[in-house]
């Protein structure tokens, strides 16, 4: 894959150009997803974590924040809350919290595929392998690890290592291994991330084969080093991406076309920086997933990975009664089933010049 046709498309700023950019990925998605979108209900099981990222709200640093784990009853209660919600699947994400036993886990995870037909994705951050293999023996069907940055030298800036583990890059692989459906993504706009540097992560998606992508823009948060400014990663402007609603677009759409059969969500952080139609425009540009937030009310506001999220207060329902409408209102429908990647047997190459 030509990397360098991928940088020009970053770099595009006319908008004549760039509504083609958009007009030809939503095609692609419509040729190769169809026009339905699909639900998955997000469960923030837990805001603990040992990690340091620096860029990260619930960083294990940050001890001005309350912290919180959703007992069984209260995730259980959440799954079924999906369910009749007419969810496809629930994602149970958390912070890397070695608090959540894996045994105790795995029992939640088998519940929820005997009491109700959802599918489960799981994001709970580098786990060990026999975790993982135990969670995926207990049911789960999906893994979701963002590999952040294909710049080395910048991943270990913003998320230093832990010793003994396996890259990020290594455990999606024996993820893929173990049966799981995969989901990586990056942040975009993190200081110090260059153009040609997200062109390369684009083109890791294609050759990872990824089942899901999720990409946002970097939002800044005051209880990090990157936020407040005492980790300076600077690039000349000319080299550094910014973290504009803008450039998200341009991402899901070169998603898309690297990787066509791919599901891609169009986020939360969308929406939190643009509350009136940032959902729309993302499916409009090559998504094709939503992920409403069916945590309890009272614990959203502690899951702060970015300040000012998006939808923490609205109720389940009401949540999913706006996103139904608002897919509607473009002239999509919200789908059945659990959206299983529909894995194509031939996936023909990206065309980045038009």
């Amino acid at each position: 894959m030509h990397t360098d046709e991928i940088t020009n498309w970053l770099k595009e700023t006319d908008p004549a150009r760039l509504d083609r950019l958009y007009a030809r990925a939503d095609s692609i998605r419509r040729q190769y997803v169809g026009d339905v979108v699909h639900f998955r209900g997000l469960i923030e099981v837990t805001n603990f974590c040992v990690r340091s990222c620096t860029y990260c709200g619930v960083r294990a640093e940050n001890l001005a924040l309350k912290r919180y784990r959703l007992s069984r009853a209260e995730i259980m209660d959440c799954a079924k809350r999906a369910a009749m919600l007419g969810y496809g699947t629930v994602v149970l994400q958390g912070g890397e919290d070695y608090g959540i036993a894996p045994a105790w886990f795995a029992n939640i995870i088998r519940r929820i595929k005997q009491e109700t037909n959802l599918a489960v994705t799981l994001s709970m951050g580098e786990r060990n392998e026999w975790d993982l293999a135990e969670w995926r023996e207990a049911g789960a069907d999906r893994y979701l690890l963002r590999f952040e940055t294909s710049d080395q030298e910048l991943y270990h800036k913003i998320h230093p290592s832990v010793p003994g583990h396996p890259t990020r890059l290594a455990l999606l692989r024996k993820l893929r291994q173990m049966g799981y459906e995969v989901g990586s993504g990056v942040m975009i706009g993190i200081p110090g991330q260059s153009y040609a540097s997200l062109a390369r992560d684009i083109a890791l998606f294609r050759e990872l084969d990824l089942d899901m992508i999720g990409v946002g823009p970097y939002i800044p948060h005051p209880a990090t080093p990157l936020g407040n400014g005492s980790l300076a990663l600077t690039l000349p402007p000319d080299e550094q991406v910014p973290a504009t609603e803008d450039m998200s677009y341009k991402v899901i759409a070169l998603a898309r076309l690297a990787c066509p059969d791919t599901n891609i969500p169009s986020t939360t952080a969308l929406a939190t920086i643009n509350a009136t139609n940032g959902r729309e425009l993302g499916l409009q540009r090559g998504a094709n997933v939503v992920m409403p937030n069916l945590t309890p009310v009272s614990c959203r506001p502690l899951y702060e990975i970015y300040p000012s999220k998006a939808c923490v207060t609205e109720e389940p329902t009401d949540c999913s009664q706006c996103l139904r409408g608002r897919v509607q209102s473009i002239g999509r429908r919200p789908a059945d089933g659990p959206g299983n990647r529909r894995k194509l047997d031939y996936r023909p190459q990206p065309q980045f010049a038009f």
